[in-house]
């Protein structure tokens, strides 16, 4: 058993979720979509019989974040109708915008400006840089099957190497 789960009442609620892990029922939720339309809402299971992806990055327009978005551009043809991939990041609808048409990104992003998805998928965590600690996304993806339930998880990965993991998964 983890701490966490050792762990009871109001304390347990203290602690973050628990990232979830291969064979779990994806988190559900209802989301703000921004694609090359417009922008909409979508609920997992609204997505229930497709395999999805939920790419978890840090910020847009960073030079990590846009390395990874732009991988997956140029590698779109081959994933193409695989998955439904979505980008998924606390920043705003505006923000998304602007990163999808700067980049020309065929895949929408979700704006989980509130991270109730990114704490329900537990990749909202403390990170540190040159000593100073923070709260932010941490780079994940979740590939989800048709029934629901998370088929992979690729944490922490590099921005270089996203795409082609990826693509061996998603097969």
């Amino acid at each position: 058993m983890t701490k966490q789960e050792l762990i009871c009442g109001e304390e347990r609620a203290k602690l973050p979720p628990m990232k979830p892990k291969v064979g779990d029922t994806a988190p559900e939720f209802l989301a703000t979509v921004v694609d090359g339309e417009g922008v909409t809402q979508v609920s997992l299971s609204d997505l229930r019989g497709e395999r999805v992806v939920l790419v978890f990055y840090p910020k847009d327009n960073t030079p990590g974040c846009t390395i990874q978005a732009c991988s997956l551009r140029e590698h779109w043809s081959e994933i193409l109708g695989k998955a439904r991939i979505f980008g998924v990041s606390a920043d705003s609808v505006a923000s998304h915008r602007k990163f999808i048409t700067k980049r020309n990104l065929p895949y929408p992003l979700i704006a989980d400006e509130d991270k109730k998805i990114v704490t329900a998928y537990g990749v909202w965590v403390q990170k540190s840089m040159m000593g100073k600690k923070f709260m932010g996304i941490e780079r994940s993806t979740f590939v989800i099957g048709v029934d629901g339930k998370i088929e992979a998880v690729l944490e922490k990965v590099s921005p270089l190497s996203h795409t082609e993991q990826l693509a061996k998964i998603i097969g």
